[in-house]
């Protein structure tokens, strides 16, 4: 009876067992006839953001969802090809999707744990699963997962496989494949990391948010070292390598910092011009944009501006702590008090947050993002020394435990107590001779303030619009020999459109009778404001806009001789670019070229240039003229600083408004044209003494010092029409013997001894009057 009922049972199991089978292999048959064609595996076409390039071809900047650089299997290292087969699929090249003894092997390890700790996911289920299923842990998406990755091994070749896994798996902060991660992580293409990143790289797979260096260094490195010792298990590395690879610490670049420069301005400025031309498809179609910067400049632009807001702010005094953090928070966990606390602040290049933990007169000790203490002491508080007293006043910023404050190290390695500057600053750079922009620093810190103060920053000018209106004063028959009567004026509103004015010099003093050219360089406001006067309002109105300003924006009254209108940086540069460039209206640009993901030219910009289009505005005599008075203005007058470049081809104007608010300097070489601004967001006064020609033109020099070093020495030759005569140059009279050497227009040049202005055809007697 027992041997029957013993037979029975058997029966039964192996009738249902057959059941679950055929039941089973209909379930898969089902399943497997409705997985989805492999053509998105056999006609790859990830998701590429949009990468933008200097002139060189160095990258600047990336937009996308996925940040992702597709390679080929050829192109991957065979250390990384080792250490993702250690950490993820060892036996990858020896199944065929399926991975019966990684199943089993798991299953062991999962029952001996008591929990799940091991999957037995291959890459090529992996490739099924991203590609084609979602991540949900049900039997049947289980299932799905390895008939599909039976049907890939069936179509594709294993490196096929492998190199879609190493281009597809997400890696975190964004980065899709290995190639990506490599850039986000190290700052390095893939065939450029060492074993230890590769084997960092590797961990990633199994939980990018919870491995990744950038976010969690510790686990980081603890996932590391189990990759590292499946190399050893596998017999990739000796015993020797492993001991000295473990040592070695992985030094993380983050992406933000990693591109080959700091472009992120004209970056913006390029995703807006093409976010316009192809809606989303900007973000995951491989398009290429080739912009017109060049690394020598842009770097040079940068620190040159950076520097020097440092040094400005630094003028004016350290303001206190951040804000302050309360350290008891969370009880005893101060670890966690301090990393959230930083969390949310942003770094700005090499100057780094910090809370305070310990603070003393003579020594501070901060907490850094990513765990680091530093200690502050003799010149790196120097800075803050006031904010470090023992005795302290009530309602006062003190550095206490809690502080936030900034650090920075200085050339000699060294960590300073610094502060991140208020005030604003923008450069640009352009080629005269086509518009082609060389360099752009939109502000600061782009992560700080996106406002661009390049193109959007509507200032006034101040004595840097005066060369506009001197040139508008040539055109009417004047010459820089013409004297005009640095004198006190005083206007009524009618005249100011505002009320009542009584304008000064800069230096509040008069010096009487002087020729043009001398006015230019001392910068006198009274002279300009006679000329404006001479020619009239309305005709120096219109006369701007040949050099691309909006009439509008300055309005027809006396101020506009001063630059009381409102420019943008790029203006400036546009305006200026019209004098160097021997009198041509161009219009400033920075694409070149646009490509498809394949390297195919979507679109090649043709800019009008001075040989090719370009409208001439202004004659070349008078942009000549122009030209030689500003070289005074650099040689001998409010730019004479200019001089330490220890060149003679330099031409420019200062300009600082009233109450020192805004700083400007503009100016150029025969092939670079350079505008520098700084001033507050919200306008509010530089300081005393705060001119154009101490903190904008500083920005200028360290900037045009490199770019133009090895760079020949330009020479300016009067056009045809120009002639060169001796003049005194107290009176502007033409003298045989006379101690200067004068430009003037061919048709304007005066006989011996008399002044050039008498001989003016296009000069009334009424208008000379005016000049005094």
């Amino acid at each position: 009876m027992f041997a029957r009922w013993l037979y029975y049972f058997f029966v039964t199991l192996s009738a249902l067992g057959l059941i679950g089978v055929l039941l089973a292999g209909f379930a898969g048959l089902v399943i497997y006839s409705n997985l989805p064609s492999l053509d998105t595996l056999t006609d790859y076409r990830p998701k590429i953001p949009l990468r933008i390039y200097s002139e060189e071809g160095q990258i600047i900047g990336e937009f996308g969802a996925e940040r992702r650089n597709v390679v080929s299997i050829s192109e991957v290292p065979e250390h990384l090809k080792q250490a993702i087969l250690a950490a993820e699929d060892d036996r990858f090249y020896e199944h065929g999707g399926v991975d019966y003894l990684g199943v089993l092997r798991a299953a062991y390890s999962n029952f001996s744990a008591g929990s799940v700790r091991q999957g037995a996911s291959t890459i090529t289920m992996q490739v099924a699963r991203n590609f084609f299923l979602t991540r949900e842990k049900t039997l049947t998406r289980k299932l799905s997962e390895a008939l599909l990755a039976f049907k890939i091994e069936h179509s594709l070749s294993k490196d096929k496989i492998l190199e879609l896994y190493v281009n597809q798996i997400y890696l975190g902060h964004r980065s899709y494949g290995f190639a990506a991660a490599a850039h986000t992580y190290f700052g390095k293409s893939l065939q450029e990391i060492n074993i230890v990143e590769a084997a960092m790289l590797a961990g990633l797979p199994k939980a990018p948010s919870s491995y990744n260096p950038i976010s969690n260094p510790k686990r980081a490195k603890s996932r590391q070292l189990y990759v590292l010792g499946r190399l050893h298990k596998l017999n990739y590395i000796s015993s020797n390598e492993l001991s000295e690879l473990e040592k070695q610490p992985v030094p993380v670049k983050k992406q933000s910092t990693a591109f080959a420069m700091r472009a992120e301005y004209v970056a913006e400025m390029v995703r807006q011009v093409i976010y316009d031309r192809y809606q989303e498809e900007t973000y995951d179609k491989g398009i290429k944009v080739y912009t017109t910067l060049r690394q020598l400049d842009q770097e040079a632009a940068y620190q040159a501006l950076r520097k020097n807001v440092i040094d400005y702010d630094r003028r004016r005094g350290y303001r206190g702590p951040e804000a302050y953090i309360d350290l008891m928070k969370y009880g005893g966990n101060q670890e966690k008090i301090l990393d959230d606390a930083l969390d949310e602040i942003n770094d700005s290049d090499d100057i780094y947050a910090a809370v305070v933990i310990a603070a003393k007169p003579n020594a501070v000790q901060a907490y850094k993002k990513g765990g680091e203490v530093i200690e502050i002491t003799g010149d790196g508080l120097k800075f803050a020394q006031k904010f470090l007293a023992e005795k302290k006043d009530p309602g006062k910023k003190y550095i206490t435990p809690g502080a936030l404050i900034r650090v920075q190290k200085n050339q000699k390695n060294v960590w300073h107590i610094v502060q991140l500057p208020e005030i604003e600053a923008a450069l640009v750079s352009i080629d005269p001779n086509d518009g082609a922009i060389r360099a752009l620093i939109g502000g600061f810190d782009f992560y700080k303030n996106q406002f661009n103060h390049v193109t959007q920053a509507w200032r006034q000018p101040g004595s840097s619009f005066k060369p506009f209106i001197y040139s508008a004063a040539l055109e009417k028959g004047f010459t820089p020999a013409t004297i005009i009567n640095d004198a006190p004026l005083s206007f009524s509103a009618t005249q100011t459109g505002s009320q009542l004015w009584e304008p000064k010099n800069f230096d509040g003093k008069f010096e009487g009778p002087m020729r043009m050219r001398t006015a230019l360089t001392k910068s006198k406001n009274l002279v300009s404001i006679r000329i404006l006067q001479a020619i009239g309002i309305q005709y120096a109105q219109d006369y701007i806009t040949r050099f691309g300003f909006d009439a509008s924006r300055h309005p027809p009254y006396l101020p506009m001789a001063l630059g009381s209108g409102s420019v943008t940086p790029m203006q400036m540069a546009a305006g200026y670019a019209v004098f160097a460039n021997g009198g041509f209206r161009i219009a400033p640009y920075f694409i070149k070229k646009i490509e498809d993901e394949k390297g195919n030219i979507i679109e090649q910009f043709q800019p009008v240039s001075v040989t090719h289009g370009a409208k001439r505005v202004i004659d070349p005599r008078n942009a000549f003229i122009m030209t030689s008075m500003m070289q005074d203005v650099v040689n001998q007058g409010t730019a004479a600083k200019a001089r330490q470049l220890g060149r003679s081809d330099l031409a420019g104007k200062t300009g600082t408004t009233s109450n020192f608010i805004d700083a400007w300097f503009c100016g150029f070489q025969k092939d670079l044209v350079t505008i520098a601004w700084t001033g507050y967001d919200e306008p509010k006064s530089l300081g005393n003494n705060e001119t154009g020609g101490r903190v904008a033109l500083p920005i200028w020099m360290d900037y045009m010092g490199p770019v133009l070093k090895g760079v020949a020495m330009a020479e300016y030759k009067p056009p045809n029409g120009v002639v060169a005569a001796r003049i005194n140059s107290a009176t502007g009279f033409r003298e045989t013997g006379g101690d200067m050497t004068e430009y003037f227009l061919s048709e304007q040049l005066p006989p011996l001894n008399e002044s050039p202005v008498e001989h003016t055809p296009k000069v009334t007697r009424d208008l000379q009057d005016q000049l005094f």
